[in-house]
């Protein structure tokens, strides 16, 4: 197989992510592709790293970038309500498409999406950008769940800093969305579990509330999990709070695996630490880099595929739609459980 040249792409979206994430860290890799397209609110940013690139807006340079047989992915990044559509309509166009989290805004429109993108012959990929599963602590802490023995107890407490000073607090599509910050911000943290378990949430039982008016309704959640594995534990998620918080915890039989989010020499990142029965511990700091390597395995991705040109090439699991709408699944149904005062929801499975 001839090597794949690199990928011509497009962004659609001008948003903060776009500005403050995307470009910055498709500016690191920027050997590994060509950027063609991007919207006029981020296009002068972009030209600082891309000077070729082209400013494109509106419905007739949507059509432009669907024309262009050269562009073979796009990135959508989009507010929450219509990035599904777009992705599919890009989709049936023959793009390879990496949208944006979350993957859906309900189980309802994540059945509707499956459907419709398995109707598509010869689908191109569509990948949805989570990160967590491409950071290194979650990639190296997922080796030590073996070091653990059976899984006893999972606790995920999520305090979050959602407030005045977030760029993120005052997104009109973020208080407009059905859940608002928790889904929103909470399927990273549950890629982050699913991930480290290896295994589905079967079922939750959640209580949630709004208590702080700034934000969008609910701003809390409580929920106990059910694991496929038999085990569970609780999820705790809280979108504002005055001491920020982040930590996954997994109890097992011969130990105990914390992950926590930090930061050590001025990069931020999350510490891995491991409890052994002995009483000893050991612990390791990783930076974040999960948006670059994530960018990384998409445009990899997209140049063996286009190689292949038969829809026979497999994304990586961890970028696949299927995974993004299992972490959406289980919000959904805590989400729904907390309208029902806690009443037991099963997770829809995808």
């Amino acid at each position: 197989m001839a090597a794949p040249q690199p990928p011509h792409i497009a962004i659609l979206g001008a948003g903060i992510f776009v500005r403050n994430t995307y470009i910055p860290r498709f500016a690191e890799i920027s050997n590994l592709f060509v950027l063609r397209e991007s919207a006029i609110n981020a296009v002068e940013i972009a030209k600082k790293s891309f000077p070729d690139v082209e400013c494109k807006w509106g419905e007739a340079g949507l059509d432009e970038i669907i024309q262009d047989a050269s562009i073979i992915g796009v990135a959508v990044v989009l507010a929450g309500q219509i990035q599904v559509d777009m992705s599919l309509r890009l989709l049936k166009a023959g793009k390879h498409v990496l949208q944006e989290k979350p993957a859906a805004a309900s189980a309802s429109e994540l059945e509707r999406a499956i459907l419709s993108y398995a109707s598509i012959n010869q689908a191109p990929i569509w990948a949805v950008a989570e990160n967590y599963r491409f950071e290194p602590a979650f990639v190296e802490g997922k080796k030590l769940m073996a070091e653990i023995g059976d899984i006893i107890n999972i606790h995920v407490i999520i305090e979050g800093s959602m407030n005045s000073s977030n760029p993120y607090f005052s997104s009109s599509w973020r208080r407009e969305f059905d859940g608002g910050f928790i889904l929103d911000m909470g399927v990273h943290f549950i890629s982050g579990l699913r991930m480290l378990v290896g295994c589905e949430v079967t079922s939750v039982s959640a209580l949630t509330s709004h208590i702080d008016s700034t934000l969008p309704a609910p701003d809390h959640i409580s929920s106990t999990i059910q694991l496929e594995n038999g085990s569970s534990g609780v999820f705790v998620m809280v979108v504002s709070s005055r001491s920020p918080k982040v930590t996954w915890r997994i109890v097992g039989l011969k130990g105990t695996l914390q992950i926590e989010r930090g930061a050590k020499d001025g990069k931020h990142g999350y510490t891995v630490v491991l409890y052994m029965a002995d009483g000893q511990n050991k612990s390791w700091f990783y930076p974040f880099s999960g948006v670059t390597e994530e960018l990384k395995t998409f445009l990899s991705d997209i140049s063996l595929a286009n190689l292949k040109k038969d829809g026979s090439y497999q994304v990586e699991p961890r970028l696949s739609f299927l995974e993004g709408a299992r972490d959406v699944a289980v919000l959904d149904a805590m989400l729904e459980s907390g309208k029902r005062q806690g009443v037991p929801i099963q997770v829809k499975k995808f």
